[in-house]
C-alpha cells in the first residue's frame, strides 16, 4: 500500500482525489498548501508519492518541489504535478525542479489520474 500526500487548495478536488486514491488502496494524507505539506513531511517523511498542484497560495508547485528536495534530500517520494496549468513551459519548469510527471486535470478523469500516478511512481 503506497503512502501519498495530496496537496491542493481546492477542497472539492482535494477530497475527490483523496477518496479515489483511498479506494484504490493508497494511504492518503492531505494538505491545503505548501506550509501544511512541509509540516506533514517533517512529521512523517515516509511518503512515496507527493501529488501537488502548481497554483497554490504562498508558494507555487515548482517552488514546493524545490523546497522538498532541498529540505528532505533523503526522502524517496516521487513528486507528481496535478494541475490545470498545461502549458509546456509549466511542465518543463516542474520537471526541471524534480517532478517525475505532470498530469493536466482537465485531460484526465480521476481513475486515469490514479493509473498515471501508479505508472509514474514506479519510475
Amino acid at each position: 500500500m503506497m503512502k501519498l500526500l495530496l496537496i491542493d487548495d481546492d477542497v472539492f478536488l482535494r477530497d475527490m482525489y483523496a477518496l479515489k486514491f483511498s479506494e484504490s488502496g493508497y494511504t492518503v494524507d492531505v494538505a491545503e498548501g505548501a506550509g501544511a505539506a512541509l509540516s506533514k513531511i517533517e512529521a512523517d517523511p515516509h511518503f512515496e508519492v507527493i501529488l501537488l498542484d502548481m497554483i497554490m497560495p504562498a508558494m507555487s508547485g515548482t517552488e514546493l518541489i524545490k523546497e522538498i528536495k532541498s529540505r528532505f534530500p533523503q526522502m524517496p517520494a516521487r513528486c507528481i504535478v496535478l494541475s490545470n496549468q498545461g502549458q509546456q513551459e509549466d511542465i518543463n519548469e516542474a520537471m526541471a525542479a524534480g517532478a517525475v510527471g505532470y498530469i493536466v486535470k482537465a485531460e484526465a478523469v480521476p481513475s486515469d489520474v490514479v493509473k498515471e500516478v501508479e505508472t509514474l511512481s514506479k519510475k
